[in-house]
């Protein structure tokens, strides 16, 4: 079997190097003005095939058969590219691809993007600008953010880091290891497909559908981990953990979310609005409302998560 077939390769710090790449430099604004990221070309691809096949003079079967069409497309597009790359790659370079192969896994990384998204909310909190708290926020939620108080904001910026550190680091890292570059970025076209059209509400219920189902379980495994992980960064959170997870409408996000308002002794999750609409959400956690003392803690935490993965992917590396 050759070497770029067998996922035993992984042996080498590929990971380690990617998680390196990413914690260091993230994805440079001046790169991503002039190339974009490589998440922009499924985005695009998806949003022509939603245009073209999410029609409403389809039926809901067809929608649902015409979104897996979709899904099929994209994720085995990014696949069957990644999986050339690493052949070529490790064709070529032989011993020493795994320095080549970290470049093309990096991008699928977001240790510091996440970061650098988060921090402008808590800033401008600190400073007494709700407004640009929740322009700042808007950037990275999907719910309405213009009538947010100062609670509100804060709780949608400790979701988002919760949730995001399995969507954008945890899970993307699981695949790696697993199945190499085309297990990494198969997983980054499945999410973001369901960032896209996997919405439960219509027009994109159906033909969403199947992103929705193979995004849960692509992150069934990483979801998890991610909630014991941070649970153990943030020294608490156990009980809400095993109690809260399954209050979140997501079969996986409630985990991660769960354990950071555990580690916290904050309320997050509860009734948010999208598009005008309000949503009665149960609520997560025990205790008050964040503050920004509380987003503090949360970054405190996921500065601590992150290396707990380091650790874990160096673990693997010299066991195996």
């Amino acid at each position: 079997m050759p070497p770029w077939a067998n996922p035993v390769t992984m042996a080498e710090p590929l990971a380690l190097a990617a998680l390196a790449l990413d914690a260091m430099v993230g994805w440079p604004g001046s790169i991503y003005r002039r190339i974009g990221h490589p998440v922009g070309g499924f985005a695009l691809f998806i949003a022509a095939c939603e245009r073209r096949w999410n029609c409403p003079q389809h039926s809901e079967i067809a929608k649902r058969a015409l979104g897996v069409v979709t899904l099929l497309l994209v994720a085995g597009g990014g696949a069957l590219v990644a999986w050339a790359v690493e052949a070529a790659i490790r064709h070529l370079a032989g011993a020493w691809a795994w320095p080549l192969l970290a470049f093309a896994a990096w991008p699928a990384l977001a240790q510091r993007s996440l970061l650098e998204h988060y921090r402008p909310v808590l800033a401008a909190l600190e400073r007494g600008d709700l407004a640009g708290a929740r322009q700042s926020v808007s950037l990275i939620v999907g719910r309405d953010a213009a009538t947010l108080d100062e609670p509100g904001v804060a709780r949608a910026a400790i979701e988002s880091l919760a949730e995001s550190f399995c969507d954008g680091i945890a899970a993307p890292l699981f695949w790696l290891l697993a199945l190499g570059l085309p297990g990494i970025w198969a997983f980054k076209a499945v999410s973001t497909a369901d960032s896209l059209i996997g919405h439960p509400e219509p027009p994109l219920r159906a033909f969403g559908w199947a992103s929705a189902r193979c995004d849960d379980a692509m992150n069934l495994i990483p979801a998890r981990l991610s909630g014991v992980l941070i649970c153990l960064a943030g020294g608490k959170g156990w009980r809400v953990l095993w109690r809260d997870h399954a209050r979140h409408a997501s079969p996986n996000a409630g985990w991660p979310e769960a354990a950071m308002a555990g580690a916290l002794d904050v309320l997050l999750a509860g009734p948010v609005s999208y598009e005008g609409a309000l949503q009665d959400k149960p609520w997560i956690g025990n205790g008050r409302p964040p503050t920004t003392a509380s987003m503090h803690m949360a970054a405190a935490i996921f500065m601590r998560v992150c290396p707990l993965l380091w650790l874990i992917a160096g673990g693997l590396t010299w066991v195996l």
